[in-house]
């Protein structure tokens, strides 16, 4: 991947994420809302419905956080990888697309780059991040490096195998 020229852009996995993310929740709040008026149809259905109501929470979530992602000026964000687990879990209401839409918001959310722009907008530093080696002083002179000596007198062995003449 490479990481863009302008400090303050956006990366393009960061976007996806948002975009993804606000999509999904559209979709998980129209799952919600079907889920709940079917299940109002019978009388088994209503007491399930805080079963039902769950899609409707998450895509709630999930629109404010990709509204916050979106927005001109970012504010510090931490990625929501609960909102991702909670989107790759909600394949148990047979919602496939924010399944797929959860799991690659967890992969996109282990990229350099994406750490690293999450990174500068809460001001820490992560241990994946490069920073520019700094040059040497030309006004202080490089200190060459000492050499070891050799021994003057080298050490007598101790002992010599003596050869089985045959």
């Amino acid at each position: 991947m490479t990481t863009s020229t302008y400090p303050n852009q956006k990366p393009g996995l960061f976007t996806a994420i948002a975009v993804m993310t606000l999509v999904s929740g559209i979709v998980n709040l129209f799952w919600g809302f079907v889920a709940s008026l079917t299940a109002l149809s019978t009388f088994v259905g209503v007491i399930c419905i805080p079963i039902t109501i769950m899609p409707t929470v998450l895509g709630i979530f999930e629109v404010i956080y990709a509204a916050k992602l979106l927005s001109a000026q970012p504010e510090p964000l931490k990625p929501a990888q609960t909102i991702a687990a909670f989107e790759v879990a909600s394949f148990i209401y047979g919602n496939v697309f924010s399944m797929v839409v959860g799991i690659l918001a967890l992969v996109f959310y282990n990229d350099l780059v994406v750490k690293d722009y999450f990174a500068r907008l809460n001001g820490t530093v992560t241990p994946g991040t490069v920073e520019e080696p700094v040059p040497p002083d030309p006004a202080v002179p490089a200190a060459e490096p000492e050499l070891p000596q050799p021994d003057e007198t080298p050490q007598k062995p101790k002992h010599i195998r003596k050869v089985a003449e045959e």
